[in-house]
């Protein structure tokens, strides 16, 4: 923006204000939402690069379409930052992520123009086409947007959804936002050129009149010549695979160039009949050097300074988790060739980008494809590698099914390296790993395991390495570990055998994962309160230590079960087990304390522990209630 420019995009704080701009004027009103979301997301860190690619598109969708009343749905939902500035949340963008402010994400409760929830991915297309169907049988006369890129046309389900929109036939358009060069060949004039050409509505009104006159030749010739159409966009254009499923396709075009967007979105918003695909070509991190330079384009960042690009560090000196699992892994790959690691798009995140670099060959990046990601492992299986698949928990539920009956039912020995266990913070509850232990546990035959800090981690990567005749999986937590002292090299943990942490004489904490540190610090204020207590690390959900349970449930008044899970996992199986042993007929005080019936907002995830009574003075309080006592000074003096 030059001197001589006033600012715009204060002057349109909906879409509605956009659509009153002239398009001489959209230009500006991109390099100022452009800035602006730097600015925020230097505030407040997330995703970052996505956004900066779409923001051109952005603003061409919002002025071209009437939303939103039309519905604009964002696939993955990460790239909605601009979006959001747009839509009436400027005022707020600097909450992103932030306890009680927006989430990182689209969501329906959060404003009229998030008609879906988007934070895993490749799920638009589907909701679109509900959407559209839904608009038919109502009779409306609304569009449906879904704009899905960033990785998420790897994924089965949006292929799913594109052949039964084809055979449907329903109005829906849907915006292929490539930011990786994947598909598309190079964009330019001439591509720009045939996408007004063929999107437009002289070109349909042809096509159209060929068909019906088509339609009085016999079916040979019919066919002949559709064929030859077909093939010759393709040709010119591309897009040979979505015309075969039923797609009309447009592209590729530049969407950088608002010259080039906006006559081509017009021209797909006033096509009547049938779904459309528009292929628009992006750069990830468009805009902001830093960004553009780096390897990741800033997908992710922290906090960071927004002339330098540098972002903010932890401080903490101590590996995370994730770290430790790499390094873990790579040292048993050292040592076994038939080890092989696989990712579904999430190489870096799940520390398997350290392990790619140094084995190349084994390591498998299988996109955003969880399904088939599992299966692939269960097939490296079969012929006698050691896979281990590591995927973030609230990914893994996208390929449970592919879990139970390729995997488990077939006893094949898969490792589930499950990242992002508990409570995440910022990413909120669609990334919370809540349910794994539970839909894990139940499997015939699965080893289920947590480490309760990084040293345990370590430990469990040689347990899991060494396990030949089933399936396992363990689990961690984000971030960074306790800074306990690391073991060289892990050593396979004994199946089904947790350990003794602390004796005690009065009350049991019995933790499962990384709530350890807290339950060791709950003992510490039971004790000055003279409650002798004992805290055991039960290292495994299945098999399940039954003697250690015996034990615990046989000596002490109060036992407490403590998880970073939803209810029906690790204390379910505890509570089931003293109940068909007969425990419970003796008196024994059991409080199983888990995550809470309910999703919990992004906040700092110590904040998030704590509502769900799972820190230290959550558990203290829960002993206290088992007892039938108050905690606190009073207390004290009983």
């Amino acid at each position: 923006m030059t001197e001589s420019q006033t600012p715009l995009l204060d002057t349109v704080p909906l879409p509605a204000d956009l659509r009153k701009l002239d398009e001489s004027q959209l230009r500006q009103v991109a390099d100022e939402l452009r800035r602006e979301t730097i600015s925020a997301v230097s505030v407040t860190g997330g995703h970052l690069g996505a956004g900066l690619g779409v923001v051109e598109l952005t603003v061409a969708l919002h002025y071209v379409f009437d939303t939103p009343k039309d519905r604009l749905i964002w696939d993955v939902g990460h790239q909605a930052y601009p979006h959001k500035i747009l839509t009436g949340r400027r005022d707020r963008i600097r909450t992103l992520r932030q306890p009680g402010g927006l989430s990182g994400f689209t969501r329906r409760s959060e404003s009229e123009y998030d008609p879906f929830g988007a934070a895993h991915s490749s799920t638009s297309i589907s909701a679109g086409l509900g959407m559209a169907v839904a608009r038919d049988l109502s009779e409306g006369d609304n569009r449906v947007i879904a704009v899905i890129g960033d990785g998420a046309m790897s994924a089965g389900m949006a292929y799913e959804a594109m052949n039964n929109a084809g055979h449907l036939k329903s109005r829906l358009i849907v915006i292929l936002n490539d930011n990786d060069m994947s598909i598309a060949p190079p964009v330019g004039a001439m591509s720009a050129h045939l996408a007004r050409l063929v999107s437009g509505r002289a070109y349909r009104r042809f096509r159209n009149f060929a068909k019906r006159l088509l339609d009085r030749f016999p079916r040979f010739f019919r066919d002949k010549a559709k064929r030859t159409e077909e093939f010759a966009r393709g040709f010119w254009t591309g897009g040979t695979l979505f015309e075969e499923l039923g797609f009309y396709y447009v592209g590729p075009i530049d969407g950088h160039n608002l010259d080039h967007l906006l006559p081509v979105l017009r021209n797909v918003s006033a096509m009547k009949t049938g779904p459309v695909l528009v292929h628009v070509v992006t750069q990830k991190g468009k805009g902001y050097a830093p960004a553009e330079a780096s390897s990741d384009k800033y997908h992710g960042v922290t906090k960071f300074d927004v002339v330098t690009g540098a972002q903010a560090k932890s401080g903490a000196n101590v590996p995370s988790y994730t770290r430790v699992f790499a390094d873990s892994l790579i040292k048993e790959a050292e040592k076994d060739d038939r080890i092989v690691a696989i990712s579904a798009a999430m190489p870096a995140g799940t520390g398997l980008d350290l392990f790619g670099a140094r084995f190349p060959d084994r390591c498998f990046d299988v996109g955003i494809a969880e399904q088939h990601g599992v299966t692939f492992a269960a097939g490296l299986a079969t012929e006698g590698y050691k896979p281990f698949a590591a995927i973030y928990s609230t990914f893994l539920q996208r390929a449970y099914d592919q879990v139970v009956h390729d995997v488990a039912i077939q006893r094949l020995p898969v490792r589930f390296a499950i990242d992002r266990a508990g409570f995440v913070g910022a990413d909120g509850a669609t990334h919370a790993g809540a349910f794994d232990t539970a839909y894990l546990a139940t499997l015939p035959g699965f080893v289920v395991m947590a480490a309760a800090d990084e040293a345990e981690l370590r430990h469990m990567v040689a347990t899991a390495a060494a396990i030949d005749d089933r399936p396992s999986a363990f689990r961690y937590p984000r971030g960074e570990g306790v800074g306990v002292e690391m073991p060289e090299e892990g050593i396979p943990l004994e199946i089904g055998r947790g350990r003794i942490v602390k004796e005690g004489t009065k009350v049991a904490l019995l933790s499962f994962g990384g709530r350890l540190q807290e339950c060791l610090a709950a003992a510490r204020e039971l004790e000055a309160a003279g409650l002798s207590t004992t805290v055991a690390d039960a290292r495994f959900a299945k098999p399940l230590d039954t003697a250690l349970i015996d034990r615990l449930a046989r000596e002490h008044e109060v036992l407490i079960t403590i998880e970073e899970g939803a209810v029906g996992g690790f204390g379910s199986h505890v509570l089931n087990h003293l109940a068909t042993s007969g425990a419970l007929d003796r008196g024994l005080k059991v409080r199983p304390l888990a995550m809470p019936d309910r999703f919990i907002d992004h906040d700092k995830p110590e904040k998030q522990y704590a509502m769900a009574g799972l820190d230290a003075a959550g558990i203290v309080t829960a002993v206290f209630a088992a007892l039938g006592r108050e905690a606190g000074p009073a207390s004290l003096r009983a």
